[in-house]
């Protein structure tokens, strides 16, 4: 193959990668743009002085044989819910998180992303919150097209991640190029001459 010849399926493949690229970038803008500012968000989640995730109020003990049993915590965390923020709240469970180290445990509700912090020891009630950072992981991992959708399975999710990370792999991999393969024309060119 000669030079020239060499040269010109180079450029050429620098137009299909470019043509993916513009395309791909098109397409999916909306989806990147959400996906880059959910993810801004959730790296500043912890330090955002609770406007996207809670802060952890500490209990008065850290020592687990001076707890209430779990099961009358979670009874005051449902009587406290549906007192404190609705009483139509469904009481389905997302997860419990016991902070040992903290003396607390937080009982995080499936409905509106709320959770309800109370003293490990005493049962009192330490705070009650929306959890918005849960919201946005919904957004940035594709978990809120089940929700909308009502599947179950996740299957939506698993979609869309797909989706998604072929469409960043092949950003990156025809980014380079488009980055890399003038660059090596140019010094193949000037080898030839």
């Amino acid at each position: 193959m000669t030079s020239s010849n060499k040269r010109q399926n180079q450029a050429k493949l620098l137009r299909t990668f470019r043509e993916i690229h513009r395309k791909t970038g098109a397409l999916l803008f909306v989806f990147f743009f959400v996906i880059a500012l959910s993810g801004l968000f959730l790296g500043w989640k912890k330090h955002s002085n609770g406007l996207l995730l809670p802060q952890s109020i500490k209990g008065t003990s850290t020592n687990l044989k001076e707890w209430l049993p779990l099961d009358k915590l979670h009874q005051k965390a449902c009587k406290i819910a549906h007192d404190s923020i609705d009483p139509q709240l469904s009481l389905e469970l997302d997860r419990i998180d016991i902070r040992k180290d903290k003396g607390m445990v937080k009982f995080v509700f499936t409905d509106s992303f709320w959770e309800v912090q109370l003293d490990g020891a005493t049962g009192n009630l330490l705070q009650v919150a929306r959890r918005r950072s849960d919201f946005i992981e919904t957004i940035h991992d594709g978990s809120f097209l089940d929700q909308i959708f009502g599947t179950t399975g996740g299957e939506l999710k698993v979609v869309y991640s797909s989706v998604m990370g072929s469409a960043l792999l092949i950003f990156t991999v025809t980014g380079f190029w488009l980055w890399y393969g003038p660059k090596r024309m140019r010094r193949q060119s000037k080898n030839v001459d």
